[in-house]
Formats: C-alpha cells, sequence, structure tokens
C-alpha cells in the first residue's frame, strides 16, 4: 500500500504493515520534483520502485502539477511509460 506521508515529504510503501520504501519529493510552486527512491534489499524485485514511480506521477497529474524527476529511477520509469511524457515536465 503507498501513502503520502506529507510530514516527512515522501511517498511510503508498507507490506505487511513494514515500510519497505519511499520515494522523497520537494515541492516549489507547482513543481514537485522527486528527489529519491530507496527500496530495503530484502523488498528487492518486487516491483515496489515502480509502484512508487507510479503513485507519485499519478498524484502529480490529478493534482495538476508539475514534475521535475530528478530521481534516476523516476526519470527511468518515466521512460518506460510513454503516457507520463506529455504530462510530466
Amino acid at each position: 500500500m503507498v501513502t503520502n506521508n506529507e510530514a516527512e515529504s515522501r511517498y511510503e510503501i508498507h507490506v505487511d504493515g513494514a515500510l519497505a520504501g519511499f520515494l522523497e519529493y520537494r515541492t516549489a510552486g507547482d513543481t514537485v520534483a522527486l528527489v529519491h527512491t530507496e527500496v530495503g534489499d530484502e523488498y528487492g524485485g518486487q516491483g515496489l520502485g515502480g509502484k512508487l514511480a507510479k503513485f507519485a506521477l499519478d498524484d502529480a497529474q490529478a493534482r495538476g502539477v508539475k514534475v521535475s524527476p530528478t530521481c534516476p529511477f523516476v526519470a527511468k520509469y518515466i521512460d518506460k511509460h510513454p503516457e507520463y511524457r506529455v504530462t510530466v515536465r
């Protein structure tokens, strides 16, 4: 399950109640910078990073804000999912 932890400025994904990974972000006006993705070693290879990226990009689209994908992982995710290329700047 992915949630937006606004107090920590990050999207978090939990598995069986435990924090499995997060995607840090920073906001400035109408732009959100997706800064850093981290998934615990024990959860590697399960697609959790992709779920975090999708959630963050969908959230940005829903809020009508621009995205600066400074995190290399998110930038690669956008390259593989062309539906986000037109809305992300």
